[in-house]
């Protein structure tokens, strides 16, 4: 089986060749460390050669199972044929305007797509920009033009991004925030429906935590004061926690009672990744905003904040936009990354991506008493493992069964606030054979801790 892109078909295997990483990534790690700052990490140090469908291939001529699509960017599989066409067409006609100076109908094209696939009916309104951390700002700052008050609310284990202001609404501390404050002011956070870890059950949890967050937000901040709430209705970083059912319309419907502007992050969670256009879909939760980036343009960096149309425009004109904010090449990949999500039903594919995996993971569940929760939708789901005979999360067990996933040739990220949740987000378009070669894989090292 191989895989079509713009390129020369890749086929679909698993193949280790050399130690992963090999000599040529060793060699090329050591110019890395040289030329790149240290800050900038990553997972695992093969380079990558090629890449397409369900694997990474890299430049030793081994051939990786992709469980992470580059963090749920590549959801169309990389260099798809739609993203590359459209992309080299735009590429060879022009690459950079600047839409706030001579504007392009690609930016606008986008904005119409994006009009037609979010949640509800109403008039909407896009603005485009490079990354998810920037749509997030901006959300903020057209929920603020908006309401003309201040105060924003977010959630305990939420991510949203590495700006600063980015920063401060993103719970986790290490490696996102330590040392770089201080950070912006008026931001609030609240608890989340956490099932797993909620103390009085999970049976609870949804109704519990949303009166804790409301009572939070009333006496604490004052509903009236509220520019914003934004949460991502799968917390990714997090540890990819799917709020209790019943947590969302209940927070919707508190920002609603209270001129709030209530804000899906679906960086992480849109574009078919959970089964459904947006996760907000799985309880017809309709936002004023919504903000992606991630699988929009197949792997270009593109992003957006779209929404209710007397929302965004609220802000004055001029005060929206950006040098390279929805690039004509990368908003021509977005095309065709939308063409493809319809042409191949990538919301089905998605769909069965989780009926494999979550009937695979339960049966290492019942041998192994380490994975203490599976959770999530689609192609976005998740384990977390605990101490046996525990709640208490196992960071190192995580560490080492993604290691050894590693060293078998199948790419695995890890994610969670307390570090032990091991997450799958493999391309859409991944073959079941792959897929299921991938969990032999993850249950072949769970048995070697």
């Amino acid at each position: 089986m191989t895989e079509l892109s713009g390129g020369p078909a890749l086929p679909q295997e698993r193949r280790v060749v050399t130690a992963i990483p090999g000599p040529k990534s060793q060699e090329l790690q050591a110019r890395r460390l040289a030329a790149v700052a240290g800050g900038v990490g990553s997972v695992l140090p093969v380079f990558t050669a090629r890449a397409g469908g369900g694997v990474l291939e890299d430049v030793d001529g081994n051939s990786l199972i992709d469980f992470g699509s580059g963090i749920a960017v590549a959801s169309v599989g990389n260099s798809a044929e739609a993203v590359v066409r459209r992309a080299s067409a735009q590429l060879a006609a022009f690459t950079h305007t600047c839409f706030m100076v001579t504007p392009y109908e690609g930016y606008v094209e986008v904005c119409e797509e994006l009009a037609k696939v979010t949640p509800g009916d109403h008039a909407k309104k896009s603005a485009l920009f490079n990354s998810g951390a920037e749509a997030v700002e901006n959300a903020v700052k057209i929920a603020r033009a908006y309401t003309k008050r201040q105060a924003v609310v977010v959630f305990d284990h939420g991510y949203h991004g590495r700006t600063n202001l980015t920063m401060a609404l993103t719970a986790k501390n290490m490696p996102y925030k330590n040392g770089f404050g201080p950070f912006a002011p008026e931001i609030y956070r609240v608890p989340v429906a956490y099932s797993y870890r909620w103390p009085t059950g999970p049976e609870n949890c949804a109704a519990e935590a949303s009166a804790q967050a409301i009572d939070m937000i009333s006496k604490q901040i004052g509903a009236e004061n509220v520019a914003a709430i934004i949460i991502e209705p799968i917390l990714g970083e997090g540890g990819f926690i799917e709020p209790a059912k019943g947590f969302l319309p209940a927070i919707a419907q508190f920002a609603k009672d209270n001129g709030i502007v209530f804000v899906a992050d679906e960086i992480q969670t849109g574009f078919c990744r959970t089964g459904q256009w947006f996760a907000c879909d799985d309880e017809g939760v309709v936002p004023d905003l919504i903000t992606t980036a991630k699988g929009i343009a197949g792997g270009l960096p593109l992003a957006a904040v779209t929404g209710r149309a007397d929302i965004m425009d609220a802000p004055h004109s001029g005060g929206l936009g950006g040098t390279y904010g929805g690039n004509p090449v990368a908003c021509a990949a977005a095309l065709g990354s939308i063409e493809t999500m319809r042409e191949l039903d990538l919301n089905a594919k998605a769909r069965r991506i989780e009926e494999i995996m979550k009937a695979r993971l339960a049966k290492m569940a019942a041998q192994h008493d380490i994975i203490g929760d599976i959770r999530g939708r689609g192609a976005m789901i998740a384990v977390e493992l605990v101490k046996s005979g525990t709640k208490d999360p196992n960071p190192q067990a995580t560490a080492a069964l993604a290691k050894a996933c590693h060293q078998e040739g199948l790419m695995v990220l890890t994610c969670g606030t307390y570090g032990n949740v091991l997450r799958f987000l493999p391309p859409l378009v991944i073959g079941e054979d792959l897929l299921n070669e991938g969990l032999d894989i993850i249950e072949t090292a769970l048995a070697g801790l």
